[in-house]
């Protein structure tokens, strides 16, 4: 009778337990929203014309790029992930509703970085399991090659003129290609103040995306010099180097 007592008692106070802690998680929901701008000033497609560094003047007619694996870090730097198969979006500058991505069931706390992926990485390449939910939307928005050169990271097109010549077209679409060209790039930002998640509250997370660093980041590319840029051993690595220069974090909320 005293063992029945006791272990009565024993599942008493797990049950309470495990009750307190399911009291206890909290889950909120957290917006990420893209701002792709030149000079601070959100683009235009089309209309509106930027000089890069090289005295190129240009205007832009399609701009996509693949963000994924996002992860939120707290101050003692506890990761969260976000599921991986939900993880991959295409920012589509022309679809404003894409530039604003909603995570939903993010643990409560206090998070003060966040680090996400620019592509596909290779452990996802070139449609792996992971990436199954998003090979639909990749088609949709045209980031695909084809179902053996995997997906484009950033399609990045329009016209330009140099030295008083006439309107030529550029492109630029980078991406990876096996194990031997990897434009995969990993972006860590601190937040400019902590952010808090909670039940009730769904804050935001405004990324700066300086477009112009494309041409003027860590490398300065000419487009005289190379108007097209897909499977470039060369050129593509530089403009994924530039890439991951371009993000920084606004405020927020």
């Amino acid at each position: 009778m005293k063992n029945i007592i006791i272990l009565f008692a024993f599942l008493v106070v797990i049950s309470c337990k495990n009750d307190d802690e399911g009291a206890t998680k909290t889950f909120g929901n957290i917006e990420l929203n893209f701002n792709n701008s030149i000079d601070n000033t959100p683009i235009v497609l089309e209309e509106t014309s930027y000089t890069n560094k090289s005295n190129e003047t240009y205007t832009i007619s399609e701009l996509k790029y693949i963000i994924s694996n996002i992860v939120l870090i707290k101050a003692n730097k506890e990761e969260f992930k976000y599921p991986v198969a939900d993880s991959y979006f295409v920012i589509n500058e022309a679809k404003s509703e894409s530039k604003k991505i909603t995570l939903n069931s993010i643990p409560e706390g206090e998070y003060t970085k966040i680090r996400f992926g620019f592509g596909v990485d290779q452990s996802k390449y070139p449609f792996e399991s992971g990436t199954a939910n998003f090979i639909p939307t990749a088609e949709e928005n045209q980031m695909l090659w084809n179902w053996a050169a995997g997906y484009k990271f950033i399609k990045f097109e329009g016209m330009y003129t140099a030295n008083g010549g006439s309107n030529t077209d550029f492109l630029i679409h980078v991406g990876s290609h096996g194990t031997t060209l990897d434009n995969y790039q990993e972006i860590t930002l601190e937040l400019p103040s902590a952010l808090t998640i909670e039940k009730s509250k769904s804050p935001e997370i405004v990324i700066n995306v300086d477009i112009a660093k494309i041409f003027d980041g860590i490398n300065t590319l000419s487009l005289e010099q190379k108007n097209s840029i897909q499977v470039d051993p060369v050129y593509a690595p530089k403009v994924a180097e530039n890439i991951s220069t371009m993000f920084s974090t606004g405020v927020s909320n």
